[in-house]
């Protein structure tokens, strides 16, 4: 990974938080974003959309699909900066 793509945490859960419209307090590592804070496709596809262009990323909508928590989000990052 190269300095401009490493994978910080904090500045994620900040980008996320933004993106859904939440506070990064309430995105915990154990909430569910659909069932808890009603992220829709829409908002997901943002969320995709917003992590592929600020990480130099694709992220195939079925790979979306399989996010139901932050902690998701972190691994399918993790995987695709990875190579």
């Amino acid at each position: 990974m190269s300095a401009e793509t490493t994978l910080d945490v904090s500045e994620l859960r900040e980008l996320v938080a933004d993106t859904l419209d939440v506070e990064p307090s309430e995105l915990t590592d154990e909430v569910l974003l659909i069932e808890e804070l009603e992220v829709d496709s829409v908002v997901a596809l943002e969320l995709a959309v917003t992590l592929e262009q600020r990480y130099r990323i694709k992220i195939p909508e079925e790979e979306l699909g399989t996010v139901r928590r932050f902690p998701d989000i972190q691994d399918l990052l993790n995987r695709k900066l990875r190579g």
